[in-house]
């Protein structure tokens, strides 16, 4: 299974869209960081809580999409030695990328380009096969993480 196999089936199961990212990625965070966080069992748990408030464009504020935010957390994560121009010159290209496929990377505009509402309700809808019918976040989580693939190398 690829990583963004794996994206679009956390989201699938639940994971908001800024997690299914993140966690998709979190062998590679785990060898790459060299972050000693906490045991490897509980690993994948604090980037779970780490990434779960940025669901819905941060907070479903439908601000930066989810799948990005999860991505650029992976990026800082996974390239520690970089400097700050560095690392951010490889967000922009992320970022970049993700607009030229995706059309934006704002949660808002994706939405409304997929002829879904864009509500700011901080109560997350029920996850049934409606919602993931109507909206595009599991190509987005998806896209994401193949961008992210690409960049990782």
């Amino acid at each position: 299974m690829t990583r963004a196999d794996r994206a679009e089936q956390n989201f699938t199961a639940g994971m908001n869209c800024s997690q299914a990212v993140l966690m998709a990625f979190s062998e590679d965070i785990r060898e790459r960081s060299g972050l000693p966080v906490c045991a490897e069992e509980t690993f994948p748990d604090a980037l779970s809580l780490i990434s779960r408030p940025f669901g819905g464009g941060m907070g479903r504020l439908r601000l930066t999409c989810g799948a990005v935010s999860g991505a650029v957390m992976a990026l800082g994560l996974c390239f520690p030695g970089l400097d700050r121009g560095a690392l951010y010159a490889l967000v922009q290209e992320f970022v970049r990328r993700f607009r030229e496929e995706n059309g934006s990377c704002i949660c808002g505009e994706l939405l409304l380009g997929a002829g879904s509402a864009a509500d700011t309700s901080p109560t997350p809808e029920a996850r049934t096969a409606a919602y993931y019918k109507k909206r595009p976040c599991s190509a987005l989580v998806r896209s994401a993480a193949e961008i992210l693939c690409g960049l990782l190398g």
